[in-house]
C-alpha cells in the first residue's frame, strides 16, 4: 500500500488582518507545499506575500498583532500551539532587508546565533557555522565584522545562518534583490539543490524571470491578498499582465505586439538636447580617488570620472566590489584617504555633507537607515524643511513625490509599519521632495514590483528639476532601459565607462564582474542595427514588425 506524502505546509482558510487595520491583508488562503517543492510567490508590493511568509513562520500572531482565523500545520504539528523557538527549528526564514535580520557584530558569530540559542555544543556549532559558509561560497567572509559587509554579502550572512539550523521547511522573502545576478545564480542552484534533497521552499521573489529558469514545481500568484493563481508555471503567463510581472523578453515582445506601441518618454527635460552636455565644470568629480575603510586595504582604487549634466548612469558590479562605497565619496559620507572629490567645483572635505544635500539627493539601499518619522508625510516633508523650502513649496513637494511612488493613501501611516517595498519607495520619495539637482539610488528597485518600479522610474526621469541620475543597481534590464552610461566597477576599480550598447555588448566583461546577460540585453543586441539604441521589450515588439 502506498502511502500518502505528508505535507511540509498545510495553510487551511487563512485570514489576517493587521491591528488598527481596516481591511484584510490574506483572505481565505488554502494551499499545501509538499517535501522537496519548491513554490514561488509572486505579486505586487503589499499584496500580502510577507505576511503569509509571516504566518507560516509563526510571526504572526506572535509579533506582528491582529485577528487571525484558520490553521496551518508544519509537518501535520498545529503550529498555533508551538513556541517561536520550536517552529524556528522547523522553519528557516530569511527576511527581504538583511539589516533586520543580522545582530552578530562578526560573521561566524552571526552563523553561530541560532545554534547557540538551541543550546547546542560547541563542537556541533562550528562544523555546522563551515557547511554553510562553503555552502554559499563565503568561507572567507568568516571573520569579517558584519558592519562592513556589503548588502549582498549580509544577504547571504543571513542565508547561512538559517541554512546551519537545517530547518525541514525554508521561507525566502526577497532573497535576491541585493544579489548581484551571479550570486542571485549561485543562491537559486543552492535552493534548486535543497528542494532536489527534499525540503520545501516557499520564495516571495519579484524577479520572476530569474527564479522561473531554476523550474519551480508551482507559482502563486496573489493580488490584494487574495490567490488569483495557483499552479504549474506554464499557465502563468496566461493569467498575469505583463505590465506587472516581469517575463522573458521574449513572452514579452509577443504579448506586447499585440498592443498600441508605448509612448515615448522624454528623460531630463531640463536637459537641452538629445545627448548629455559637457561643462566648463562637471557636476561631480573623482580625481584619483583612493579610499580605505580603518585598518583594511583599498577598496577604491585611483578613481578618475565625471558626473556631467544629462548623465543617466548606472553603476554595476558585483556585491563588495566598491559601489556604493563609491557613490557615498559623492554625497561626502566618505572622504578619499587621497585625491579628491568636487561637487560643484567644490572640495567634499570642505563642505558638509547637508550642503552636498542640496545638490545630490541619496537614498540609502536599505530603507532603515534612513526612514524614523511618525508618518509617511512627515517623513517626506523633513528634507524641504531642513532646506528651508516654504510652506506652501513642501505640500507641493510631498503631494508630487507621493503620487510618483504610488503611495496616496499612506501619508498618515507610520513608515516602518509598511512592507519593504513601500519603505524602499518611502525612502525614494522623501528625497524627490528635497528637488535636489542630482538623483542617487542604490538599488531602487529592490523589494518592489515590476509595474511599481517601471512606472516610479518612468517618473522620476522625466521630472523637470534632475540635472543627473545615478543608480546602483544589479537589474541589468533597468541599465538596458533607463541609462545612457554605464559604469562597471570591479575590486574598486572603474573597468569600463561608456554608452550601454557598448559596455553591455562585451559579455567577457560582464562575466569578470558577475553580471549575467539577460533575454532583454540579448534581444536589444540582435536588433542593434535596426534601433541603434536600447528599448524596452514592449517597444522591441514593434521593432520586429517594421
Amino acid at each position: 500500500m502506498r502511502v500518502k506524502p505528508i505535507p511540509a505546509v498545510d495553510i487551511r482558510k487563512l485570514n489576517f488582518r493587521y491591528r488598527n487595520r481596516q481591511e484584510l491583508a490574506i483572505k481565505d488562503i488554502s494551499l499545501q507545499v509538499m517535501p522537496g517543492e519548491l513554490l514561488l510567490l509572486a505579486g505586487a508590493s503589499g499584496c500580502g506575500k510577507t505576511t503569509l511568509i509571516r504566518c507560516v513562520n509563526g510571526l504572526i500572531p506572535r509579533s506582528y498583532k491582529g485577528e487571525i482565523s484558520g490553521q496551518i500545520l508544519l509537518n501535520e504539528e498545529d503550529s498555533s500551539g508551538l513556541p517561536l523557538a520550536r517552529i524556528s527549528q522547523i522553519v528557516g526564514t530569511v527576511l527581504q532587508d538583511p539589516e533586520r535580520q543580522i545582530l552578530g557584530t562578526r560573521v561566524r558569530n552571526e552563523v553561530a546565533f541560532g545554534l547557540e540559542n538551541l543550546g547546542l555544543p560547541r563542537e556541533e556549532i562550528i562544523p555546522r557555522v563551515d557547511e554553510a559558509l562553503d555552502h554559499l561560497g563565503i568561507s572567507r567572509l568568516r571573520e569579517r565584522e558584519t558592519f562592513h559587509l556589503s548588502g549582498g554579502e549580509k544577504q547571504k550572512v543571513a542565508l547561512a545562518g538559517v541554512l546551519a539550523m537545517r530547518p525541514s521547511i525554508l521561507l525566502l522573502d526577497e532573497p535576491l534583490a541585493s544579489l548581484d545576478p551571479a550570486s542571485a545564480q549561485e543562491t537559486l542552484d543552492l535552493v534548486r539543490r535543497l528542494v532536489d534533497e527534499g525540503m520545501a521552499v516557499i520564495m516571495v521573489e519579484h524577479r520572476v524571470e530569474d527564479v522561473l529558469k531554476y523550474k519551480p514545481d508551482r507559482v502563486l500568484f496573489m493580488q490584494e491578498g487574495e490567490v488569483r493563481y495557483l499552479g504549474l508555471v506554464e499557465g502563468l503567463k496566461n493569467v498575469v499582465n505583463y505590465h506587472e510581472v516581469k517575463l522573458p523578453a521574449p513572452d514579452v515582445i509577443a504579448r506586447a505586439a499585440q498592443d498600441p506601441p508605448p509612448a515615448a518618454l522624454r528623460f531630463l527635460p531640463s536637459v537641452s538636447g538629445d545627448e548629455r552636455t559637457v561643462e566648463a565644470t562637471a557636476l561631480v568629480q573623482f580625481e584619483h580617488v583612493f579610499f580605505h575603510y580603518e585598518g583594511g586595504e583599498d577598496v577604491i582604487h585611483d578613481v578618475t570620472i565625471n558626473i556631467e549634466r544629462g548623465d543617466i548612469i548606472a553603476i554595476l558590479g558585483a556585491n563588495g566590489s566598491g559601489k556604493t562605497t563609491l557613490v557615498k565619496h559623492a554625497i561626502g559620507l566618505l572622504k578619499p584617504r587621497s585625491g579628491r572629490v568636487l561637487v560643484d567645483g567644490r572640495d567634499t572635505r570642505e563642505i558638509s555633507v547637508a550642503e552636498v544635500a542640496k545638490t545630490l539627493g541619496y537614498v540609502f539601499q536599505s530603507p532603515s537607515h534612513m526612514l524614523f518619522a511618525p508618518t509617511v508625510g512627515e517623513e517626506l516633508a523633513f528634507g524641504p524643511t531642513n532646506l528651508r523650502h516654504t510652506p506652501q513649496e513642501i505640500e507641493k513637494e510631498v503631494k508630487e513625490a507621493i503620487e510618483i511612488v504610488n503611495l496616496s493613501g499612506k501619508e498618515k501611516d507610520p513608515p516602518l509599519a509598511l512592507s519593504f517595498g513601500q519603505q524602499k519607495r518611502v525612502s525614494i520619495a522623501a528625497i524627490l521632495a528635497m528637488r535636489s539637482r542630482i538623483l542617487v539610488m542604490d538599488e531602487p528597485t529592490a523589494g518592489q514590483d515590476y509595474q511599481n518600479y517601471m512606472e516610479f522610474m518612468d517618473a522620476i526621469l522625466q521630472l523637470p528639476n534632475f540635472a543627473a541620475i545615478l543608480f546602483i543597481t544589479h537589474d541589468i534590464d533597468l541599465a538596458v532601459i533607463y541609462a545612457n552610461r554605464v559604469l562597471l566597477v570591479d575590486q574598486g576599480r572603474v573597468v569600463a565607462d561608456g554608452k550601454p550598447q557598448d559596455v553591455m555588448r562585451d559579455f567577457s566583461l560582464l562575466t569578470t564582474t558577475r553580471l549575467v546577460p539577460t533575454s532583454l540585453l540579448q534581444t536589444n543586441l540582435e536588433k542593434l542595427a535596426i534601433t541603434g539604441r536600447f528599448l524596452r521589450a514592449e517597444a522591441l515588439a514593434h521593432v520586429s514588425q517594421s
